[in-house]
């Protein structure tokens, strides 16, 4: 089985294992999960460490690339357009999208990118879910999509307060993966759009790279759940949670990730 980096830290809610470097995070970043009226989403797709600020990986171009409303699948890969992703370290293929949303209701978005060959671990393919909403009207953000693997969220992931639990559930073909590994990064560097990188400071200054991914568990019904303490964005993923383990005969880590934006309670 391929070896996945791992790091923890003790935030409440978390038991983890330490090691020595990032997490991977497929990024599928728009800056507002929420909106009031009508407007154009802005989309980043991003292979990197958003904790950290790390190294950014080639994005071959990906699989699928859809939106889920009310219900119905809508294809967006004619929206992908490459770019290049400048990181604090280094530069990466990556892409940017441009998706307006009109009615009300859930938008759940879904990534499928090509798997990422790890030199020395293999390959990795992380689907991955950010879910947005217009108009205040739940409809989509806790129904599975089929996916491999996935996160499916047991509370809106776009309506939370910093201190909240965030509760969710993960999925094998369709089934409840119990005892595996969740990890866990908060967006810390902004991004900036415009500029296609991030922000070179960062939101909190970690006292050891331990406090950069955090890891915690799901239970017998793979059910896991994570206290979030600071507003912003976080993500969630899942290594080796995918039912498919080989391709091009190197190993394969098909991996379920999902994005939820925090709020300040005022």
């Amino acid at each position: 089985m391929m070896k996945r980096s791992l790091m923890t830290a003790g935030l409440a809610f978390l038991v983890g294992l330490a090691a020595p470097t990032q997490a991977h995070f497929q990024l599928l970043y728009t800056p507002s999960f929420i909106h009031d009226s009508p407007t154009t989403l802005p989309f980043r797709l991003v292979f990197t460490h958003p904790a950290g600020n790390g190294a950014v990986m080639d994005m071959g171009t990906p699989e699928q690339f859809f939106v889920v409303h009310q219900g119905q699948k809508t294809d967006l890969m004619n929206t992908l357009k490459p770019i290049t992703w400048q990181g604090a370290h280094n530069q990466g293929r990556a892409f940017a999208a441009e998706v307006p949303i009109r009615r009300n209701g859930d938008y759940v978005f879904a990534l499928v990118p090509a798997p990422y060959l790890e030199e020395g671990d293999g390959y990795i393919q992380q689907f991955t879910k950010t879910i947005v909403n217009r108009g205040g009207a739940p409809s989509d953000w806790d129904k599975p999509l089929g996916l491999p693997t996935e996160i499916v969220p047991l509370v809106k992931p776009y309506a939370l307060y910093a201190g909240m639990l965030f509760s969710a559930q993960l999925l094998s073909d369709g089934e409840p993966v119990a005892g595996a590994e969740i990890e866990v990064e908060f967006m810390n560097h902004d991004v900036l759009m415009d500029k296609n990188t991030l922000r070179k400071e960062g939101h909190l200054n970690f006292p050891s790279p331990a406090f950069e991914t955090f890891v915690t568990h799901t239970d017998a019904n793979g059910i896991f759940h994570f206290a979030l303490p600071k507003a912003g964005v976080w993500g969630f993923a899942a290594p080796e949670s995918g039912p498919v383990t080989e391709y091009k005969g190197e190993p394969l880590s098909q991996e379920a990730v999902i994005w939820v934006q925090v709020h300040e309670l005022r």
